[in-house]
């Protein structure tokens, strides 16, 4: 089975005398798998993040999408993952509509496809008639809506997310979590970050907890009913 994600050996600094942001983290996501990141502010886990998303460039290790390696095959590695970044980078003076046709066209996603997939998406995050409308308009959640949209309008294998509920509705919230569940089940990957215990014990397959930029567990949700108790108990204990 080949793995969605596959991280070995991840190493960043930000300056050549400073010490590690990220120190020897290796991590995989197989199909199927909803996996956390989980760690104390400054841990490590938005550095990890954008090195994974082609964003930052790394020292040492090697990071795969989909088999494609990052650094070697850095656009076949993009065009099979969606990402959403903690700060609802988009452009403002486009319609919600206009934002996605483009990413679409960005991604080569096929014209008969489009249309389906923005209703069952739609469906999910519940924008309505205001994709209508320009993006300077939207609130914080709706800005969280659209860059969700458009991270899943060409289908990719990895979905990656950095707090990921920030700014929903709690009604949104809920159907956000099923959709996780049965995007991954489809066979693709979810990585996310999360500072919430209680939506990451619920939804996460496995959890990866970081602190000062080591790895220090890669623990199983799937081993027992008590998955909430266990992981406040390793991350507390660990922090």
């Amino acid at each position: 089975m080949e793995k969605i994600l596959s991280v070995k050996g991840l190493r960043k600094k930000y300056a050549p005398k400073a010490p590690w942001a990220v120190d020897g983290i290796s991590l995989e996501c197989n199909p199927g798998e909803i996996v956390g990141i989980l760690g104390h502010n400054g841990a490590g886990k938005s550095t990890t993040i954008k090195c994974i998303e082609g964003m930052l460039p790394f020292e040492e290790g090697t990071i795969e999408i989909c088999g494609y390696d990052v650094k070697k095959h850095p656009l076949k590695a993009k065009s099979n993952m969606g990402f959403v970044t903690d700060n609802h980078a988009v452009f403002s003076k486009m319609t919600g509509l206009e934002y996605l046709a483009f990413l679409a066209d960005i991604y080569k996603v096929e014209t008969s496809q489009r249309e389906p997939r923005l209703e069952e998406l739609q469906r999910v995050f519940g924008l309505g008639d205001k994709v209508y409308d320009l993006i300077s308009s939207y609130s914080h959640g709706m800005k969280q809506k659209i860059c969700m949209i458009g991270s899943l309008m060409h289908a990719p294998g990895l979905w990656v997310l950095d707090e990921p509920m920030t700014g929903l509705d709690p009604m949104t919230m809920k159907s956000v979590e099923k959709f996780m569940r049965e995007y991954a089940d489809r066979g693709n990957a979810i990585l996310f970050s999360s500072h919430n215990l209680t939506s990451v014990a619920k939804l996460c397959d496995r959890v990866v907890i970081i602190k000062h930029g080591n790895q220090v567990c890669d623990l199983d949700m799937r081993e027992d009913g008590e998955q909430q108790a266990r992981l406040e108990e390793v991350f507390f204990n660990e922090q």
